[in-house]
């Protein structure tokens, strides 16, 4: 039997309609996660025609694909990312449930810690989500940013 941290987590259910593009990205959890998950997101986004988005997206990815590069044992990060015409939504996905994310509390003394608040400040929203029900199985933390005057979209990300 191979070991759930061997698996790739399930695919999220983005908050999109079904015609709009989602994009998939699998990369080792390593020290170089998060430099080729914000390349992808910003290539992507420039590709597509959300160029205004990109910079913000770059860095709440990094900091996600950070936090479970440094807190979890996952063999596999996943980023999956949905693009709508108003919004995109980044999920990062890892195989450990039980390591929910919560933004630490500011202070200047530390370094490390605060990646989340610089996510929830950019972001229209974000949040996770736990796979598996009553045998949690694996995990996504997500981000939404919304294009400047586009309607419904009240976030930094433009």
């Amino acid at each position: 039997m191979t070991p759930v941290s061997t698996l790739v987590p399930p695919s999220p259910t983005p908050p999109a309609e079904p015609s709009n593009p989602f994009y998939r990205l699998v990369v080792p959890n390593s020290d170089c996660a998060p430099r080729i998950a914000r390349d992808f997101v910003g290539s992507l986004l420039r590709t597509l025609d959300h160029p205004g988005l990109a910079d913000d997206a770059r860095l709440c990815v990094t900091e996600v694909v950070t936090n479970s590069h440094r807190h979890t044992r996952s063999r596999l990060i996943r980023v999956d990312v949905a693009v709508c015409r108003a919004e995109v939504t980044v999920y990062v996905g890892d195989n450990e449930p039980r390591a929910l994310p919560v933004p630490a509390l500011s202070d200047a003394e530390h370094e490390h810690g605060r990646g989340l608040l610089l996510v929830e400040s950019l972001s229209a929203r974000w949040g996770s989500v736990i796979y598996g029900g009553c045998s949690p199985v694996a995990k996504a933390v997500w981000f939404t940013l919304a294009v400047a005057g586009a309607e419904g979209g009240g976030g930094a990300g433009g």
